[in-house]
């Protein structure tokens, strides 16, 4: 990402005991337990997708962001967030935070700011970005199939009506 930000970067205050922070090996247990790669919904979104016949990577390092499913010949990513931490409802979840209040609240802005100038970035690039929350996946997964599946049939339509290069 670009160093010239247009809003100012929110810092995260780092999550030890010598900035005031202290964890117990219950609350280090569940925090491990946390997935960040090929949760249910993502698995879930990623088999439908394959089924209709679409292939993609997964994880994509070589696209700011690391997109959960890319699809580069249709220049398509797909992202699958987590309503916990990308901030699903934010302002009105917000003020629920009670513990370590001063490192969660700015760890999901920081969050909802990175996924901004992903988006930014990647539509720069010329990318189409779906953004689904976890639970619109594990709700209506068809529905959000059938809107990218929409999409990347008419990309297919596009290409096929661009001559070929010899």
């Amino acid at each position: 990402m670009s160093k010239d930000y247009t809003k100012e970067r929110i810092v995260v205050p780092r999550f030890n005991e010598e900035s005031g922070f202290y964890t117990t090996p219950q609350r280090s247990k569940i925090m491990s337990k946390i997935r960040g790669k090929n949760t249910k919904p993502e698995m879930a979104f990623r088999k439908a997708l394959f089924a209709v016949g679409y292939r993609y990577r997964i994880d994509y390092k070589k696209l700011i962001g690391k997109p959960d499913i890319a699809l580069n010949k249709y220049k398509t990513v797909i992202f699958i967030d987590g309503e916990y931490w990308h901030g699903y409802n934010w302002e009105e979840r917000k003020p629920k935070i009670k513990t370590n209040r001063e490192f969660w609240v700015a760890k999901i802005e920081r969050n909802i700011q990175r996924d901004q100038e992903v988006n930014a970035k990647l539509k720069e690039m010329g990318y189409t970005i779906f953004r689904f929350w976890e639970s619109e996946i594990k709700k209506d997964l068809e529905r959000c199939l059938t809107k990218v599946t929409d999409h990347l049939k008419c990309v297919e339509t596009q290409l096929r009506q661009q001559p070929k290069k010899l």
